[in-house]
């Protein structure tokens, strides 16, 4: 039906740069927000950033982390910069699709892991 595919994680030491990548595809007529969640072992899922009719950021991310979307692909982004290793986490990108049929569903990617060394 609708799929949601994520590159982009790895190592990276603190204060290095990773960029997280979500593509989108299926039968969509249109997705109405994108965003990036993470979860670190043991600790509930959290939200990172969300791009929809606003974009809005989780306190601990703000000036560190930018979310955009590329609409004529389907595909989120998120770039991370000044990363800590209290960033690591798997993070899963999440898509609000409305269908062709006019049901709108929520998605989630497979998760990406991220880790951040001292």
């Amino acid at each position: 039906q609708v799929q949601l595919v994520e590159s982009g994680g790895g190592l990276v030491q603190a204060g290095g740069s990773l960029r997280l990548s979500c593509a989108a595809s299926g039968s969509i007529f249109s997705i109405n927000a994108m965003g990036w969640y993470r979860q670190a072992p043991g600790k509930q899922r959290e939200l990172v950033a969300t791009s929809g009719g606003s974009t809005n950021y989780a306190d601990s991310v703000k000036g560190r982390f930018t979310i955009s979307r590329d609409n004529a692909k389907n595909t989120v982004y998120l770039q991370m910069n000044s990363l800590k290793p209290e960033d690591t986490a798997v993070y899963y990108c999440n898509a609000l699709v409305l269908l062709r049929d006019y049901v709108t569903r929520k998605y989630w990617g497979q998760g990406t892991q991220v880790t951040v060394s001292s």
